[in-house]
């Protein structure tokens, strides 16, 4: 179990296990462990995602962002897509153990396959990272952090086929490559309705961008959070956006 000033992070990676308020998440199997800045998309999300009953996960990993979505949103169906064998099998077992197994199910398979007839009301997605950065000698490690198997375009046209007309997505990238991001979905008819750009401290950069798309125009609502204060404690948005979650806030 971690405590609250070992908040969950990518380069945690001796951590077998985190323990949230309502679920446990096992991750000795998964290449990319619970970080940070993907608990504040689940929890960013669910926000924006109330009205949705049905719901896929594009890359569940772990099942952190099933999870989190599962706990706040109570008529929501959601189906976690993961390419890998063994996460797949992690995130399966995770989300056996939560509260919400049977809203929940696990598919191992390459979201590219799927019929296009399975449509959806809300995505969510944290795709591969660094799409020219150099990779590493962990093929997992890198399928997971690079667009090795699933670009950005190639994302695009898989929520395009999976989202219903009405529907929204909801993204974590990089702070820089989220530029990039909008431009490519905007030419296929999404654009941001809300941003929230990720600081890891008031003294830091932006280092990440959660977005969430949808087919209406119009202007970007646009946010920013840092994590933690100048004392290097969290601050009050972070606290307030991971409470229902986090184990010690």
């Amino acid at each position: 179990m971690l405590f609250p000033e070992q908040e969950p992070h990518s380069d945690l990676m001796a951590n077998h296990y985190f323990q949230f308020k309502q679920f446990t998440v096992y991750q000795d199997a998964c290449a990319m462990k619970v970080c940070t800045d993907a608990c504040i998309q689940g929890a960013y999300t669910v926000l924006y995602a109330k009205s949705a009953r049905r719901v896929m996960d594009i890359g569940a990993g772990t099942g952190l962002l099933s999870l989190m979505l599962a706990q706040q949103l109570p008529l929501a169906d959601i189906t976690a897509v993961e390419l890998d064998a063994a996460a797949a099998t992690q995130a399966s077992a995770n989300i056996a153990a939560s509260p919400w197994a049977d809203r929940v199910r696990v598919l191992n398979e390459d979201v590219r396959s799927l019929p296009v007839t399975d449509v959806y009301d809300f995505i969510i997605t944290n795709p591969p990272f660094y799409e020219a950065d150099l990779k590493s000698n962990n093929k997992l490690r890198n399928q997971a952090m690079h667009a090795t198997t699933l670009d950005y375009a190639s994302l695009i046209k898989v929520i395009t086929d999976h989202l219903t007309s009405s529907g929204s997505f909801s993204i974590l990238l990089p702070f820089r490559p989220f530029a990039d991001f909008v431009t490519l979905a905007a030419a296929a008819g999404f654009h941001a309705q809300q941003i929230l750009q990720i600081r890891q401290s008031v003294n830091h950069d932006y280092f990440r961008a959660v977005g969430i798309f949808s087919r209406s125009s119009g202007v970007a609502d646009v946010r920013d959070m840092a994590i933690r204060d100048a004392e290097n404690n969290y601050t009050p948005a972070f606290t307030d956006l991971l409470q229902s979650y986090y184990l010690y806030l």
